[in-house]
């Protein structure tokens, strides 16, 4: 294999979606249950479960689409990244949170990701501090 191929054959292999079925994908198949506030044909919004703010959801793609983690997003996935940026703020209008919010998207080990399945926390309803963590 040439070197450009051996290149983009690791490429594709760092961003395949082998993982098994998470916790959110089970919450989008209903097999397990979720306060679900917003859902279209694209995403998916709930509250969290272990809320770290008055008012605390999760914004997810319904399908996973490979996106097990931010760094794995490819071009093909800017508009699905967008509409979940658009989803955020529309559920945030919603939740009354006009007077600000924080969007925060946790990225591997390091970035304390505990799902692997990409999913924007929403959290405001108080004074948020900074830096977060």
């Amino acid at each position: 294999m040439a070197s450009g191929e051996e290149a983009a054959a690791k490429a594709a292999a760092h961003l395949a979606d082998q993982d098994p079925p998470t916790i959110f994908d089970k919450i989008v198949a209903k097999q397990i249950p979720a306060t679900i506030i917003y859902e279209d044909d694209q995403a998916l919004a709930f509250r969290d479960i272990s809320p770290q703010a008055p008012v605390h959801f999760l914004v997810i793609p319904k399908n996973r689409s490979g996106l097990t983690r931010l760094s794995k997003a490819t071009e093909e996935h800017k508009a699905l990244l967008g509409h979940l940026l658009f989803v955020a703020q529309k559920v945030a209008m919603a939740e009354n949170l006009g007077e600000g919010f924080r969007v925060t998207i946790n990225d591997g080990p390091n970035g304390c990701q505990s799902v692997y399945h990409l999913h924007l926390h929403v959290m405001g309803g108080r004074q948020l501090t900074w830096p977060p963590g």
